[in-house]
């Protein structure tokens, strides 16, 4: 059954009032400020990740109320300093939205999702303190994979990118190329840039062809997860270790795990 708005609403301010009573009574949740909260919020987005990946419901639940007392929790120390609160929070996601949709609220006119992420890019660098430059908004702190997706996208936002999309081929195969040149020299320092280089090739390919190279990346891992369980267990059901178990033999029930679909 589906909430009304004014249930959704009761909701949230009683989740307000619980965290009011915690900063108060709670020696942890007392004790705690932006710096000591900030792993534990890398690692919720993270374990929300997880759940969303797995697409398991109640889990997802269960990460995104991990995740929004985090959110009223910022919040709260920041009325604490008397510089925000939630509803100005609110107030400004609200107004950012609105803005960034003239498609929707405005004027404007864009039939498509490519056309409205670029209104979006131009948007943010007319705003009022907003980022000067395309690649400003791109956060130091993602992880290399998502980091390069989001600078790839957003400079495909300004123009910057291929004619066709087939192009992009020819410079990953250049890519290749000069890795397996410095392979042959054994420069570690250039072989780790040209390795580099080729991977971020290869993202601008996933981008290009619509794949979503950390969440291929995710697949990819989940699946070798799966097959070197099967084979570990395999291996001591025979009352073996894989280490005394020839490459061939391994190979074997390696293969049977990918024939089982895993």
């Amino acid at each position: 059954m589906l909430s009304t708005k004014e249930d959704k609403l009761k909701a949230f301010g009683e989740l307000l009032d619980v965290l009011d009573i915690l900063r108060v009574e709670c020696p942890w949740d007392r004790k705690q400020t932006n710096e000591s909260l900030r792993t534990n919020t890398i690692e919720e987005t993270y374990e929300l990740c997880d759940a969303l990946i797995r697409d398991d419901n109640n889990d997802i639940k269960k990460e995104l109320g991990d995740l929004l007392l985090h959110v009223i929790f910022y919040a709260k120390i920041g009325e604490e300093k008397d510089a925000f609160d939630i509803r100005t929070v609110c107030e400004a996601l609200c107004n950012k939205l609105i803005y960034r949709h003239p498609h929707v609220f405005g004027d404007a006119s864009a039939n498509t999702s490519q056309k409205v992420e670029q209104s979006w890019e131009q948007l943010k660098l007319k705003e009022k303190g907003g980022n000067k430059t395309v690649l400003e908004g791109v956060p130091a702190a993602l992880p290399s994979v998502v980091k390069a997706h989001r600078i790839q996208d957003k400079a495909r936002n300004s123009g910057f990118d291929w004619e066709q999309r087939e192009q992009v081929w020819d410079k990953v195969q250049e890519e290749f190329n000069e890795l397996k040149a410095e392979i042959n020299q054994m420069d570690a320092d250039k072989m780790e840039a040209e390795f580099g280089d080729l991977f971020f090739s290869l993202i601008n390919a996933a981008r290009l062809y619509k794949i979503n190279p950390d969440n291929a990346l995710e697949r990819t891992n989940q699946k070798f997860i799966r097959r070197f369980n099967y084979l570990e267990t395999h291996t001591i059901q025979q009352g073996l270790n894989l280490k005394e178990m020839s490459l061939e033999e391994m190979d074997k029930l390696w293969d049977e795990a990918k024939a089982k679909g895993l």
